[in-house]
């Protein structure tokens, strides 16, 4: 894990992932099959990428209960109680429509009208995540969508692992199907004989995924380009070295892609911290990832002063950042840009991953700039109400008109002209 002097020379910045013109041109050719072929191509699919050869892409009840004996009864009252939580944060988002009347009688407002249909991806395999179910359900779930699929690729035995189904089950989601890949976003962009086409896609996967979802949009909305995990650690001397390695290695191990930053304004911290990750890297199960995505974006960034730390992680715009300075809570007002901010040497960032409440699906790649958590708000859409009465339309028509004119737009311009002539 490299140590950097903060310079106008050090480059803090990363590239997104557009992947290469060959994994873009398979994605492409998957559509195309999956549009033209249907149920026939997401088998084909799933046998050659997944090794499973299906009978029946939908799962069934009786895998979903056989799921539960394979589930122990502390980790299904683990995911009760996170769903619990999660639940309860995501329902204080929720806008309502609203109304405003004015003196002339007009009427305008807003309707919030939750979507109809959305498409949850959940990876397979080592990476099938049960949080991530409950962060993509929940918040389409309080924003009243009905519909809500789940796709996902089968193990080579062709079943889903247990702590998939259950979570979905716990959540009421009975549409699961075993596919998986750009085949299984097709599918849910543009519909098969049995996968009925969603309106929005959700969900993390890998780069065919992430290019698929790409694709399709514009055909279906998406949740975002999602790249590989992200944590930066701001830290003064009075930090625990410690719990900073721990953390920085708890998003190391996602991937070998993945970042773990610390920035700190003191040498010793950024010293003892680097001792700290290479002796914790020697016990972890997931030790060569975890080394890969260290050695590769690894970073401790060694700053003048506090003031240029947070400066450093305004730039960085991390998916995940951690405060553990002497007053942590301070700083808060001071950050622009991060996906979530986690205060104080309690708030690990699991915490915000497994149970806390709020979503742990965030912009990555400095999105952070732009973009924010995924919420309710994803999962609504907007109308703009206009109810102009005829007070208003004699008294505000002759500007109107005169703005249309202005953009050269005549047919607008009569449209309210012959209103006024009525009068």
């Amino acid at each position: 894990m490299k140590i950097v002097q903060v310079t106008d020379e050090v480059s803090l910045k990363r590239d997104l992932d557009a992947g290469t013109s060959e994994q873009r041109e398979a994605v492409e050719k998957i559509i195309q099959d999956v549009r033209e072929k249907g149920d026939a191509a997401l088998l084909s699919y799933t046998e050659k990428f997944d090794g499973a050869t299906l009978d029946s892409l939908l799962v069934e009840k009786a895998e979903v209960n056989a799921a539960y004996e394979q589930i122990d009864p502390g980790v299904l009252n683990a995911i009760r109680a996170a769903i619990v939580n999660i639940h309860d944060f995501h329902q204080r988002q929720v806008q309502q429509s609203w109304m405003t009347t004015k003196e002339d009688g007009t009427i305008l407002g807003q309707k919030v009208t939750p979507l109809d249909s959305v498409g949850l991806y959940v990876p397979g395999g080592k990476a099938a995540y049960p949080s991530s179910i409950m962060m993509n359900v929940i918040p389409a779930q309080v924003a009243g969508v009905k519909q809500i699929t789940i796709v996902s690729p089968p193990q080579k035995d062709g079943s889903i692992p247990a702590s998939v189904l259950v979570t979905a089950n716990e959540l009421g989601i009975t549409t699961i199907y075993k596919v998986g890949g750009a085949q299984a976003v097709a599918a849910l962009a543009y519909g098969t004989e049995t996968i009925q086409a969603v309106d929005k896609i959700t969900g993390p996967g890998n780069i065919y995924v992430a290019l698929a979802k790409r694709a399709v949009f514009g055909r279906v909305d998406i949740d975002m380009i999602a790249g590989p995990s992200e944590i930066v650690v701001l830290a003064d001397e009075n930090a625990n070295a410690r719990y900073i390695a721990a953390d920085l290695l708890s998003q190391a191990e996602h991937d070998e892609r993945a970042s773990a930053v610390l920035v700190t304004p003191s040498q010793d911290l950024a010293d003892e911290v680097k001792a700290e990750v290479i002796r914790q890297l020697e016990t972890l199960p997931k030790r060569e990832i975890a080394q890969a995505s260290i050695q590769d974006y690894g970073a401790i960034y060694v700053t003048k002063d506090l003031e240029e730390a947070v400066n450093v992680t305004n730039e960085l715009a991390p998916e995940h950042l951690e405060i553990l300075t002497e007053d942590a809570m301070s700083l808060v007002g001071r950050i622009r840009h991060a996906g979530a901010i986690f205060v104080g040497p309690y708030s690990s960032e699991p915490v915000g991953d497994y149970f806390a409440g709020p979503n742990h699906v965030l912009p990555t790649n400095g999105t952070a700039r732009f973009s924010s958590p995924l919420s309710v708000d994803d999962f609504v859409k907007k109308s703009s109400v206009i109810s102009y009465s005829k007070q208003a339309m004699k008294q505000n028509g002759a500007s109107i008109s005169a703005l249309a004119r202005l953009e050269g737009l005549e047919a607008h311009a009569r449209a309210i002209d012959i209103r006024l002539e009525d009068e």
